[in-house]
């Protein structure tokens, strides 16, 4: 019989998040954050787009995770992402976490760009 060794995906799983964090490959993360090629970074949120674009030549889907909620991209950010190379899906966070865990698990190249929840849903 012939074995064939399983390369684990490269990357960092999400395990979990609250208000506020996120909990990558066991490591906490506050605030907003990207996860790419294994690694995690710190990022000020959807008004600073240029470490997205940054992506463009790097992974093939990117995950926008809004907040609790899903809420459209400001200013066309979307179809700019689009344009620049980048399957863009934007959704609410939990959401965009488990999508980005999925992909990961496929071998895809994917990112994920995530803004935490809040502790109490939007009134």
């Amino acid at each position: 019989m012939r074995l064939t060794e399983i390369q684990p995906p490269v990357g960092l799983p999400v395990d979990g998040y609250g208000p506020g964090f996120f909990r990558i490959a066991g490591s906490v993360h506050e605030g907003p954050v990207i996860v790419a090629e294994g690694r995690a970074l710190a990022w000020t949120g959807l008004d600073d787009p240029a470490p997205l674009f940054a992506l463009a030549t790097r992974v093939d889907v990117l995950l926008v995770g809004t907040g609790n909620s899903l809420l459209p991209l400001p200013g066309g950010l979307q179809s700019r992402l689009e344009a620049a190379g980048l399957g863009v899906e934007f959704m609410a966070s939990p959401s965009a976490a488990r999508g980005y865990n999925l992909l990961l698990a496929e071998g895809r190249r994917v990112a994920a760009a995530l803004i935490p929840v809040s502790a109490a849903p939007p009134a």
